[in-house]
């Protein structure tokens, strides 16, 4: 068997921004997604995983629409991938695939989408050599929304796909949708090693499900105040003012966030590519905590104490990643004040009676490749 890898990723700036055809700034994680995969020639496809020893999982390539309902949830994502590969033309002889993964389940760091992009590149690799990135990012996301019923955009397989080590992927959703050709993304450089920096992620354990109606919901009421607003999406509204205009507060609230971020995100593009010092994208990250929170209404007790703790203990910004409902938060902190910082959310947790929770230090990674 060969092996892929495929990253989860954390978005330093862009939450829900994606699907209304914003902007996004993630990074790649070090932490990954292996893929081993083999040539079938039975017409079958055989999927395990080590997180599921008990799943051994065996469906035809003609059948897995038929399948679909009758396999383990955690399967729909390799089997859907597999299954957009043959919707598409492909033609996939059988396939082997063993996975194993390092991305936390439910922390918000996109586990489901390193699954799926690390299926995906194993399988171009193995049946379909000339498929784009950008195709493939798209079977991804067909995967998950049609076969696993996350309904996910595009922000995190293009992470996963994209991202490059060392750098952060500044993309233009709209852009990437619906040009062929011509610049839609920027790799940016984020090293936080030269100012002295580190980027903690804080695990709440508090674990969050997109297949959940929350998600579901929020874009619905996105849609629908971009309906509103007579606009084809809210990328479309670049001034808080506009929103007036909307009668529900609740869809004026959705919309605000969404406005609000997608500045959040050109402006900490901005300073990264001009080499400015990323302590000062820390107020910002903060800012797109308050917003998630207060307007788009996603975060939780626990990620909002991880954030205030952070930040009480000296980081220079913190705020929640992910689509929310639980999961993780990033901060970042000095690199001497990273291990205080971890201690400060620690005893808050303690103190509220929240589970204890992991953090790390994530620095960019490469997107999915082959191991050889």
């Amino acid at each position: 068997m060969q092996k892929w890898v495929a990253p989860g990723r954390v978005n330093i700036i862009g939450e829900h921004t994606d699907y209304n055809q914003g902007f996004v700034l993630p990074i790649a994680l070090p932490l990954v997604v292996e893929c081993f995969a083999a040539v079938l020639d039975t017409g079958d496809v055989r999927v395990v995983s080590r997180q599921r020893p008990g799943d051994r999982v065996l469906a035809g390539v003609g059948a897995l629409a038929a399948e679909r309902d009758r396999v383990p949830a955690w399967s729909r994502y390799p089997l859907g991938v597999v299954s957009e590969f043959v919707r598409r033309g492909h033609r996939i002889a059988g396939v082997d695939i063993e996975l194993d993964g390092a991305v936390p389940i439910g922390a918000g760091l996109s586990s489901s989408a390193a699954l799926s992009c690390a299926v995906a590149v194993a399988l171009r690799d193995l049946f379909a050599p000339t498929v784009t990135d950008r195709e493939l990012i798209d079977i991804a996301r067909a995967a998950e929304n049609d076969y696993a019923g996350a309904p996910t955009g595009l922000l995190d397989q293009s992470a996963s796909i994209l991202c490059t080590a060392g750098h952060a992927l500044f993309l233009d959703v709209r852009r990437f949708t619906h040009m062929a050709g011509g610049t839609t993304h920027e790799q940016i450089p984020f090293d936080l090693d030269r100012f002295g920096l580190e980027l903690l992620v804080i695990d709440t354990g508090q674990a969050h499900e997109l297949v959940d109606g929350g998600y579901a919901a929020r874009r619905a009421q996105c849609d629908a105040a971009a309906a509103e607003l007579g606009v084809p999406a809210l990328r479309d509204i670049d001034t808080i003012d506009a929103l007036e205009r909307i009668v529900d507060p609740i869809l004026r609230r959705r919309a605000r966030h969404v406005v609000t971020e997608n500045a959040r995100v050109l402006t900490v593009a901005e300073k990264l590519r001009d080499g400015a010092d990323p302590r000062s994208i820390g107020p910002i990250l903060s800012a797109g905590h308050a917003s998630l929170r207060d307007d788009f209404e996603v975060s939780t007790p626990a990620l909002d104490a991880a954030a205030a703790a952070a930040v009480d203990a000296g980081a220079h910004g913190a705020r929640m990643v992910g689509g929310g409902f639980g999961g993780s938060v990033i901060a970042l902190v000095d690199r001497e004040h990273a291990a205080a910082v971890a201690d400060a959310v620690r005893n808050r947790f303690v103190r509220a009676g929240f589970a204890d929770p992991r953090t790390f230090v994530v620095v960019p990674g490469p997107g999915a490749h082959r191991v050889d």
